[in-house]
Formats: C-alpha cells, structure tokens, sequence
C-alpha cells in the first residue's frame, strides 16, 4: 500500500506539473506567434498613416472585406493633378433639403489629401445615416461649413477633378468648376448604356468587381473607386476630352465671322423711307 501511494503522490506531483508546463508552451508559441503579426503590419501602416482619425470613425475599410487594389498602394498623399472628391449630405429646414455633411478628396494613389466633416448653415432636421453614415456625435465638433468650403476650392484649383455625380457636389458646396477640368463618371459616354446612366455601386460592380456601399456609404471608398474608374479609361477618356475642346475652340472662331458678315450686309443695304 505504501508504494502505491507514493505512485500516487507522485501521479499527483506530475499532475499538477502539467498545467503550469502548458501553459509556459501557450506563452511560448504566443510569444512565437508575434512576429507573424508584426511581419503583416507593414502592409496595413500605409493605409493608417493616410486616414489617421478618420479610421476611428468607423470607416469600412478597416473590416478587411475590401479587396486589397482600392487600397492605397503607397503613403504618398501629396496633392496630385488628379484628384476624386465624394461628398455625403445631411438634411436641413423645413424642406428637408440638402446640405454637406462630409466631403473627401483622394488622389491618383488613393490616399487621402482631405476628409472633413461640415457644419451646415442650416439646422440639421435629417442626418441620413442609412445612407451617409453621419451621426449627430460627427458634426458636434465639425468645421463651419464656409471653412471647409474654402479650403476644398483651393485644393481643386487647377486640377481634374474625378468623382460620381458630382453636379450634386458642386451644389452642396456652392462651388463650381471648370468643364473641361471635370471627369464625372456618371456622364463618361462608355459608362452610360442606351442613355442610362449607372449608379457608382453599379460600375464598381462591373468595370472593377469590387462591392460597394452595401449600407452605409464611405466617401472614402466612393472617391477610390471613381478614381479607379478613371485611371483604366483615362487615356481613352482624354482623348475624348482633347477632341471636345478642339471642337469648342473651332466654333468660337467661326461665331464672330457670322456676325461680321451680318453687320456689313445691313450696312450695305439700309432701309430707306419711300
């Protein structure tokens, strides 16, 4: 009997041994298992580096249910030639009308050069959220709208500026801006099928496969994906442009000929008084 319990005791002592050698061996393949993290970490820095705050935001690209190509590829966020702009509106008055909620601005590489949230001149009666993904907490401490206004005229001065619809834009923001600089690509004639023009989910869907504003809508991810659009048609596109302004030009040039010949031909042959 004696020997059998120190078997026992000695089963005991093993026993509860175990435990603590499992767990050092959890520790040893966590600890193991950083550097598999750390080695994935580059690939997201960028992609942080570019959205800082607004990725606290909640903003869809950080659930990784996004294919990888709408992402930035680089953390250049200088202000390229070309830039995209989305803009999410909110409801205002009595009318329930429109006005800017958040507008944002990537460039060729994707990355954003200005995000911001607008404080409308008017009160807020409908913040959309279904669809524009802003709260009441988003414009608590938002810029006044005349501030953002200002500072989005002066990064588009100059530039081409992609976007989806952006007539809707341009009317929140009470801006306008130069035809020939304006690639919309809700009007790009090889984008529209029998005079109908596709929404911006639609084209993402076809032209790039990727999947869109399935709630909520990111401006964010609307002005890549414009911007995608853009880039693998932008050779086309401008030709296309290049041609238009050509034509434009031609035109002027006759219009003030026909005037002229009209001015001599009623100085030539006067009504006279019988």
């Amino acid at each position: 009997m004696g020997t059998s319990e120190l078997k026992k005791n000695r089963n005991s002592r093993s026993q509860q041994l175990n435990p603590n050698w499992a767990e050092l061996q959890r520790k040893m393949k966590t600890h193991g298992s950083n550097p598999r993290k750390s080695s994935d970490s580059p690939n997201l820095e960028p992609f942080n580096s570019v959205l800082g705050k607004r990725k606290d935001r909640g903003d869809a690209e950080s659930d990784g249910s996004q294919p990888n190509f709408l992402f930035p590829t680089n953390d250049d966020c200088s202000l390229t030639d070309v830039l995209a702009m989305d803009c999410e509106m909110v409801g205002v008055g009595e009318r329930n009308k429109s006005a800017l909620g958040r507008v944002t601005l990537v460039n060729k590489w994707g990355n954003v050069v200005y995000d911001e949230f607008a404080r409308p001149m008017d009160r807020v009666v409908d913040f959309r959220t279904q669809i524009s993904g802003i709260r009441p907490r988003d414009l608590k401490k938002a810029k006044d709208f005349r501030i953002v206004q200002k500072k989005v005229a002066e990064i588009i001065k100059g530039r081409i500026l992609v976007g989806h619809a952006l007539h809707n834009d341009f009317k929140v923001l009470l801006l306008n801006h130069p035809t020939k600089d304006i690639r919309d690509t809700s009007q790009y004639q090889f984008f529209v099928e029998e005079g109908r023009r596709k929404s911006l989910r639609h084209l993402a869907s076809e032209f790039l496969g990727v999947s869109i504003q399935k709630g909520e809508h990111n401006p964010v991810e609307d002005a890549r994906a414009s911007m995608m659009l853009y880039l693998k048609n932008c050779k086309r596109w401008e030709k296309i442009i290049k041609n238009q302004i050509k034509l434009q030009k031609k035109k002027r040039k006759r219009k003030p000929k026909k005037k002229a010949s009209q001015k001599d031909t009623s100085e030539v042959d006067p009504i006279t008084e019988s």
